[in-house]
């Protein structure tokens, strides 16, 4: 390992956090290759089409072609330092999108420039949203045939209710773009496109500008008076004003400023990246993060401060070389090795080990972190994904990451004997990288069994375990994940009254417990009130073991539904009586009696099962349309709409998993290869 370097104190004026992110194939990973070779990262362009991306470092994405975890690097331009994260692009590996909007600051989205808008476009937009990151438009492959910027513009205005706002309009001819801002056209030349001039536009495309400057400049002068009075006395409008009042647009979220080009051809990057720095926000700029005091719930402001207590946020666990890392954001404070740090909620304090700069899969020892810093941490144990870790004696609590739940499982058995518990550890492993990724025992069967989000998604783990970790799995027929809930509202008095052995001595059990159960709207998921309990005999005053263990046997019950015994959802629990019988009503007694309760009850309101509603998006030439939306309506599947779009047809449905699994390899061989399809998870629901 070198020697560790000197963190390079980077004034956070100068600082962009960003994320660029995509559907999948918009192109996102070879625009950032782009980034890595003008900036000076990298000094040759890896392309993804030949498994030779530098973002793309995992043998799995170099073999299939495609994004599968999100991957940090750091670039110099222009006297400032972008931090990039470049993200995946298939629904599968969707929380590696959901965890890095979590700690950006700012976003590119990568759009098609032929299809504009996609289904994969509109879940990251919707994450970017959760967390309020300022966006920007990159409307890619403008080359293509069918390409048209305003057509792409309009996917956005439509399918995503935002205003784009034109910055750089292609100019397709030329492989130029039309700097709306600076009237001037930017040409791309030399070794790779490295050579960026500028000239004023011809007669033809001024008329251009002109049309394109005052769609940009009508959609600033909503939200700012002084340009809107200058427009209106046709004033001249200087481009500082411009960059201005578009910065401060784009961080307020009211427009996305829009760029064009094409990354495979080399066009039209620089000046997206001279935008990032212009428009986006440095660490300091972004609303201030809220937490908690874990003690008393108060409500702390974490400013962006290096010279206050530390406070970070875990949002990725990665194995690197076969051991634990943790990636982290920096909110406040100085992280150096050897420092103790306390996960917040918890007792545990642990001490970091190293810090690290990271380059895809290249780490560097750094001897200090500070705040607005994306670092990898080794030595850590426990600290895991969407955990706060903070000072010793000074404890905050960030909002956590929600990671999705697992739709579709797999049965999974090692091929060698002898691998048995070195799986059950690789699994074990692999399941703490990627909270999406589950692993259980069916205590029925004694199957294993794996669970994730798509057939992709778990095939790349078994690739991932047989590569990295020599172990080779024999893996049984998908399975689709099942949740169960209730049809009918019911209350019910159950209990427990028997006797055990404990040792010399018979123990009796006896008390009795009264609960309502009613169904809840889809999706709100269930929901367990003990507090307004009437405890009899009248005047009783239970200990707080005895109220925990009524709450721990409800809990128990909602682990197994009255059909299958899949874990219950969508179902309201109410304890509404207890009634005690003195020495017999022990903690234990109590909790069998209102695990029982709650089962009988659930029986008496009719259960039902229900299985994951996948959200589906296909794109078929319109040949191929009537065919594909018969074949959907023999799978069960609603047709929400259709939409024809340049000779091919974008259909819309929802469609139960189990009906979909291996569903694109038929599409493909129905359309000659012509068909795409995605999916993503929309809810639990009785099909």
């Amino acid at each position: 390992m070198a020697k560790p370097k000197q963190s390079a104190q980077v004034d956070l004026d100068r600082v962009r956090n960003i994320g660029i992110a995509a559907h999948v194939d918009a192109g996102k990973t070879t625009l950032t290759e782009r980034v890595l070779f003008y900036t000076g990262v990298s000094h040759k362009i890896g392309e993804v089409h030949e498994g030779a991306a530098h973002m793309d470092w995992m043998a799995e994405e170099q073999a299939h072609g495609i994004t599968i975890t999100s991957a940090v690097t750091q670039c110099p331009w222009k006297d400032h330092l972008i931090q990039i994260v470049d993200t995946p692009g298939h629904v599968d590996f969707t929380i590696e999108v959901e965890r890095s909007m979590r700690v950006l600051d700012g976003a590119v989205i990568v759009l098609d420039g032929v299809r504009g808008v996609e289904p994969q476009t509109e879940t990251v937009w919707r994450q970017a949203n959760r967390f309020q990151v300022p966006r920007a438009l990159f409307f890619n492959k403008m080359d293509r045939p069918g390409a048209d910027f305003e057509r792409a513009m309009e996917t956005v205005r439509r399918r995503l209710g935002e205003n784009p706002i034109p910055v750089c309009v292609p100019l397709v001819d030329d492989l130029a773009v039309l700097h709306v801002i600076e009237e001037q056209v930017y040409t791309f030349s030399g070794d790779r496109g490295m050579d960026v001039s500028t000239r004023p536009p011809t007669e033809a495309e001024q008329e251009i500008l002109e049309e394109a400057r005052s769609a940009l400049i009508n959609g600033l002068a909503d939200f700012d008076d002084d340009l809107a009075e200058a427009f209106l006395m046709e004033e001249p409008i200087e481009a500082e004003m411009l960059w201005s009042v578009l910065r401060r647009c784009t961080l307020q979220g009211v427009v996305r400023p829009a760029f064009a080009g094409s990354a495979l051809r080399n066009w039209g990057v620089q000046p997206l990246l001279d935008a990032v720095l212009k428009i986006m926000p440095s660490p300091i700029e972004r609303e201030v993060v809220k937490g908690i005091d874990p003690a008393t719930d108060a409500p702390i402001e974490v400013a962006m401060d290096a010279d206050q207590p530390l406070v970070g946020l875990a949002f990725k666990v990665q194995l690197f070389d076969g051991r634990r890392h943790v990636f982290a954001r920096l909110y406040r404070g100085r992280l150096e090795p050897g420092d103790k740090v306390r996960i917040t909620g918890t007792d545990e304090v642990e001490r970091v080990a190293r810090v690290f700069d990271v380059d895809a899969n290249k780490k560097t020892r750094i001897d200090e972190a500070v705040a607005g810093q994306i670092v990898l941490l080794a030595g850590l144990r426990r600290l895991t994904t969407g955990d706060t870790f903070c000072a010793v004696d000074a404890p905050v609590l960030l909002e956590r990451i929600e990671a999705r739940q697992p739709v579709l499982s797999l049965a999974i058995e090692p091929q060698a004997t002898k691998d048995e518990e070195k799986m059950l550890e690789v699994l074990g492993k692999m399941c703490e990288e990627d909270p999406t990724l589950t692993f259980h025992e069916n205590k029925e069967t004694g199957q294993r069994l794996i669970s994730g989000m798509g057939e992709l998604h778990l095939q790349i783990a078994f690739e991932r375990m047989e590569r990295e970790f020599g172990v080779k799995v024999h893996v049984g027929k998908p399975e689709v994940v099942h949740r169960e809930t209730i049809t009918q509202s019911t209350t019910h008095t159950g209990g427990v009254d028997r006797q055990i052995e404990a040792g010399d001595a018979i123990l009796e059990l006896k008390a009795d417990v009264t609960v309502a159960v009613a169904p809840r709207p889809r999706g709100e998921g269930t929901t367990v009130a003990v507090d307004a309990v009437t405890w009899a005999p009248a005047g009783f005053e239970p200990s707080a073991d005895q109220r925990a263990a009524v709450e721990a046997g409800v809990n128990d019950a909602c682990s197994v539904g009255p059909i299958e015994g899949n874990a219950l959802q969508d179902v309201g629990i109410v304890v509404q009586a207890v009634t005690t019988h003195g020495a017999s009503s022990s903690p234990q007694a109590l909790r069998i009696a209102a695990s029982t309760a709650v089962r009988e009850a659930l029986m008496q309101a009719g259960g039902v099962v229900m299985q994951p509603v996948m959200a589906v998006e296909i794109v078929v030439p319109d040949e191929n349309t009537g065919g594909v939306l018969g074949d959907l309506q023999a799978r069960g599947a609603t047709i929400l709409g259709h939409e024809p779009d340049g000779g091919v047809t974008s259909i819309q449905a929802e469609c139960g998993l189990k009906s979909l699994i291996g569903y694109a390899t038929e599409l493909r061989s129905s359309t000659k290869g012509r068909g795409q399809f995605v999916m993503e998870f929309s809810r639990f629901d009785v099909m």
